[in-house]
């Protein structure tokens, strides 16, 4: 049985995808997303970033066939000589197995897999002389995750029985080339245990159950496939709210679909998780059963503005860049009330350098109603504001006023509603009460793309795309307000 570290990397991430990229059947894929390309190319050009420069002398394993194998018995030649760092080397380890755990005694072979980034030669002992070698990954990530030190530690595992001497560290280097020491004598145990459980899996081929985690599941590749396996069993983690634990509970009651999450008291499970959270739980299922809204009791310290009405309204979305911490559309819908009429402004920076530009026009523009409400979803929107006014050196009570203007509809839906949706997203909610975006399947990640794909290409046609989608987000931002200022009143 072959294990690889990106097959470890999914089963830290989630069982299930681990599963599914051993077992699943490739026609039950979903097409890439080019923001998943987009963030290959990235990742790479950070890799190669990294080894121009700290790393130009590297060298990398030459074998007349790419198979793994002969990669690996490459890289440990290049080890024996004393190769000060190795690029894209492989590491690989056997050893038998003997499982008896069905009462039948199986011998296996266990191969163990690894592709360091980096190895780099270190003073130490080793088999092959008074050096050793410790792995090193480069991840494009912030900050250096539990999942990142696993795999990084499983690398270190493999180098101790190919060089006979566990490394005291490995090493991960982030974005902007910040580099974190991982201590392997915290986390090879941890690995352990982790790979132990992933191989049980991958042995005895058990299927791990379905659960959607939004904001976790979004960029799988095997999202359509368990989404509508958790939609055929009405799954309870399709609940908002509903989380591992919650759920692992409420199995624990008795609870195990949805239409008992609907029925059942919320006296029944309020003590374990607080009487509040099983009564949000519990409408949220009932809303779900009877397709109908409810209004929201509001409790304890609690409060919610009253919604603003005004002959002129604001609706602003934001589409950003985060790789360069860039905001380059501020679309901004005028609502005229008394004349019936709405304009969208898509105040665009072409160049990543207009930002400046866009930021004066946006203020100039909501400055010639200083009174009207801005109305925006969820709170990016206002710490945007906060952030381009400190960069761009705004006064300070111009940003105040503005932000005292803003409304945020996704604070308000969620504190006096329960919708019958899976998500509390705009788009799960504006297509609720019948708004469709006319791009249908785009979500903002894919504006993303667009505007990477516009600066390396000139073609118009993608800033075109991201205007109408940011546009379809404002009219939706609209028509959500408009429906919780009469489900309210």
């Amino acid at each position: 049985m072959l294990l690889t570290d990106d097959l470890l990397l999914d089963y830290k991430r989630c069982q299930r995808r681990a599963f599914l990229n051993a077992y699943g059947s490739p026609l039950q894929k979903d097409p890439e997303r080019d923001f998943l390309l987009k963030l290959r190319q990235e990742s790479q050009q950070h890799l190669k970033n990294v080894l121009n420069e700290h790393y130009p002398d590297h060298e990398e394993p030459q074998a007349r066939q790419k198979h793994w194998r002969t990669v690996a018995e490459a890289t440990e030649n290049l080890m024996k000589e004393g190769a000060a760092c190795i690029y894209h080397g492989v590491l690989v380890y056997e050893y038998a197995d003997h499982d008896d755990a069905v009462g039948t005694l199986r011998a296996r072979t266990i191969t163990l897999l690894g592709r360091p980034d980096l190895l780099i030669k270190q003073p130490g002992e080793s088999k092959y002389g008074d050096w050793q070698y410790w792995a090193i990954n480069i991840q494009l990530g912030r900050r250096p995750k539990p999942e990142y030190k696993l795999i990084t530690a499983f690398n270190a595992y493999l180098l101790g029985f190919i060089q006979g001497q566990l490394p005291p560290y490995s090493e991960i280097i982030l974005r902007r080339h910040n580099y974190h020491r991982v201590d392997l004598s915290v986390w090879i145990p941890k690995m352990e245990e982790v790979l132990a459980e992933c191989l049980k899996m991958l042995d005895y081929q058990t299927e791990p159950e379905v659960f959607i985690s939004r904001q976790r599941c979004s960029l799988c590749h095997w999202y359509s496939h368990c989404y509508e396996i958790a939609q055929s069993q009405q799954h309870l983690s399709l609940v908002p709210g509903v989380t591992p634990s919650r759920y692992q509970y409420l199995q624990s009651v008795g609870v195990l679909s949805l239409e008992s999450l609907a029925a059942i008291s919320p006296k029944q499970f309020g003590e374990a998780m607080g009487l509040e959270i099983a009564n949000q739980l519990q409408q949220q299922a009932l809303s779900l059963v009877e397709n109908r809204a409810f209004r929201r009791a509001i409790t304890g310290k609690k409060s919610v503005a009253s919604i603003p009405t005004d002959d002129i309204e604001f609706y602003f979305d934001i589409e950003a860049e985060p790789e360069q911490n860039l905001d380059y559309l501020l679309g901004v819908l005028l609502v005229d009330r008394t004349e019936n009429s709405q304009r969208f402004y898509p105040l665009l920076a072409e160049k990543p350098e207009d930002e400046f530009r866009v930021w004066e026009e946006f203020l100039e523009l909501v400055h010639t109603y200083p009174e009207s409400p801005i109305f925006h979803f969820a709170e990016y929107e206002q710490e945007t504001i906060k952030r381009l006014g400190q960069l761009y050196q705004t006064p300070r009570p111009v940003i105040d006023r503005l932000t005292a203007r803003c409304f945020d509809l996704h604070h308000q839906v969620t504190q006096c509603a329960t919708l019958p949706v899976e998500s509390y997203s705009l788009k799960s909610l504006a297509n609720w009460i019948g708004f469709q975006w006319r791009n249908q399947g785009v979500s903002g990640d894919q504006c993303v793309w667009w505007y990477d794909r516009w600066l390396k290409t000139g073609d118009r046609s993608f800033l075109q795309a991201i205007v109408q989608y940011n546009e379809d987000d404002c009219k939706a931002t609209y028509h959500l307000k408009n429906w919780l200022a009469d489900f309210l009143s």
